[in-house]
């Protein structure tokens, strides 16, 4: 249910803070600032709790008198009979991209499953309202990233959001689904059976209480967590008003790659678009633009298999040989009759493909008959 390293007492204590009202991103980084640890935090006072900027006499007395109900038992009780998991901050499933970010959940609720190779994931978001053209290129991109081995990452709205998880489902590929509702409150109504497809081929994760009812506010708060748990985000339609645009700020904000697909110019549907790549956001008009945009990892990343090590997303457009010669080739130097000694493969066929892999840049020929891994 929980990390190894949070006990039952201590998840209870994030989960009580969790459910009181008011206490958005921002105030508990204050709050956790200020007093270290969620257990500090509900055993101070009234006059302590108001020391921390943004905590006023009314939320105050909500912190303290949370302790003394017993909603966070019901709530983990709930989580358990359910099949959820919560994942706090320390939990080894918790997304490693998100404790990048300077307001990260301090909990997320989680139906299905993370995975390692998670963390390498795209964003896909765009319009409610989009277009025939929108839904297409969504689905495609989608389709077509989760079959190269990124988990695509949606909000599970309606129009662009739904093309996203569909595309990737079709490819029986990897989806998550970040929502602004709990995990009993499926919002739209009309997309439960894709949430229970997404649940089953992914996860959908929220960090709102399991009976969070759609609100306005929590739709933006909630976008900083698609982007926080991408590589990149790729706004496929948006109005000039688009909540997708809020996704594509949080991700310039993060450090996160901000790519647009253009549309035609006179659509309302595409002036966020153009507006972005006029700001400086890659334009992409094919899933190989995607791959090749997506900087180095900070960490390589083992694929399903656990065969393959990933450096940089830019290999996944290597054709299947071109992978397995790779995956011979360390980020520490080789001589090249290792490299041939551990393959399979007849040396004339790995010499040449090691060439086109110099050539692509993933490997560099060193001197003495070296070679080593790029990791740029």
């Amino acid at each position: 249910m929980a990390s190894n390293t949070t006990n039952e007492s201590q998840l209870l204590d994030i989960l009580t803070l969790n459910l009181v009202p008011g206490i958005g991103p921002r105030t508990n980084e204050l709050l956790l600032e200020y007093f270290q640890s969620p257990s500090k935090i509900l055993a101070a006072t009234q006059k302590e709790l108001e020391q921390v900027p943004g905590v006023g006499p009314k939320l105050a007395a909500s912190i303290i008198n949370a302790k003394q109900t017993d909603k966070a038992e019901i709530e983990l009780r709930r989580c358990q009979e359910n099949g959820f998991s919560l994942l706090p901050r320390d939990s080894e499933a918790f997304p490693k991209h998100l404790l990048e970010i300077p307001d990260a959940p301090n909990l997320l609720y989680c139906r299905g499953h993370l995975q390692p190779r998670d963390e390498l994931a795209v964003a896909i978001v765009g319009s409610r309202r989009c277009t025939h053209y929108g839904r297409q290129q969504a689905e495609m991109f989608a389709a077509a990233l989760a079959r190269a081995g990124l988990t695509i990452v949606s909000g599970l709205a309606r129009g662009i959001d739904a093309c996203a998880h569909r595309g990737a489902l079709s490819a029986f590929g990897r989806t998550i689904a970040v929502t602004a509702t709990g995990l009993c409150e499926i919002y739209p109504p009309e997309h439960k059976q894709l949430a229970q497809e997404v649940a089953a081929n992914g996860a959908i994760v929220t960090e709102g209480r399991l009976d969070q009812k759609p609100s306005a506010g929590l739709f933006p708060q909630r976008n900083r967590i698609i982007s926080g748990m991408s590589l990149g985000v790729i706004v496929v339609e948006a109005t000039r008003n688009s909540g997708a645009l809020h996704t594509a700020r949080h991700a310039m904000e993060q450090g996160r790659e901000v790519m647009a697909i253009p549309g035609r110019v006179d659509q309302l549907t595409s002036e966020g678009c153009h507006d972005l790549i006029r700001d400086g956001a890659t334009l992409i008009t094919c899933p190989d633009d995607v791959l090749k945009s997506l900087g180095p990892l900070v960490e390589p990343v083992e694929t399903a298999g656990g065969n393959e090590t990933v450096h940089s997303p830019r290999e996944l457009t290597l054709n299947d040989r071109e992978r397995e010669i790779l995956n011979l080739v360390t980020t520490e130097p080789q001589h090249i009759d290792e490299i041939l000694r551990a393959s399979d493969i007849e040396p004339a066929r790995v010499l040449s493909t090691l060439t086109v892999l110099e050539m692509k840049r993933m490997i560099r020929r060193l001197p003495g008959g070296s070679l080593v891994r790029s990791t740029y």
